[in-house]
């Protein structure tokens, strides 16, 4: 539902001639971003903004689901043994909730970017996309790790201990 509401934003901001959102979260640097703004014009900007406060909830939404499907595999794991799967699930477990972490932190220096405080972090969200994307991306490899071994394994469970 908030992905959806997020689309109208996403679509302005492409509309004006310049890039999505993502490409903004990559910038790299002032530079880069500073072309996307101009880029964007007024209205590309109020999209921006639209988008990055509606994704407040849809990382609220996401990190928990994540943290809560990470934890059900890693019980899963516990109950049929998968002893590998069961010890990187303690850390990974995690990863839900650290990739809605970053993703606030950057959502955090976008709008100081887009503001008109001077402030202006356009790095610094590139690096917590990127850790974002990373935290992510290894949630979802675990979930599906999890989700394959629970398809094709037909042993029985074995009792928790």
């Amino acid at each position: 539902m908030l992905l959806l509401a997020m689309s109208p934003a996403e679509d302005r901001m492409t509309g004006t001639g310049g890039p999505g959102m993502v490409p903004f979260e990559l910038t790299g640097g002032e530079q880069r971003a500073d072309e996307i703004l101009a880029e964007w014009s007024e209205a590309g900007q109020d999209a921006a903004r639209e988008s990055l406060w509606i994704d407040f909830g849809f990382l609220l939404a996401y990190g928990t689901f994540l943290t809560l499907a990470l934890r059900a595999v890693r019980e899963i794991a516990a109950t049929r043994g998968w002893r590998r799967l069961f010890a990187v699930g303690a850390v990974v477990v995690w990863f839900g909730a650290l990739g809605a972490a970053f993703d606030a932190l950057e959502n955090v220096c976008l709008l100081l970017t887009l503001g008109d405080t001077g402030a202006a972090s356009p790095l610094l969200a590139t690096v917590f996309a990127s850790c974002k994307f990373f935290f992510l991306a290894a949630a979802i490899a675990y979930l599906l790790v999890g989700l394959g071994l629970r398809l094709f394994d037909r042993r029985p469970t074995v009792s928790a201990a």
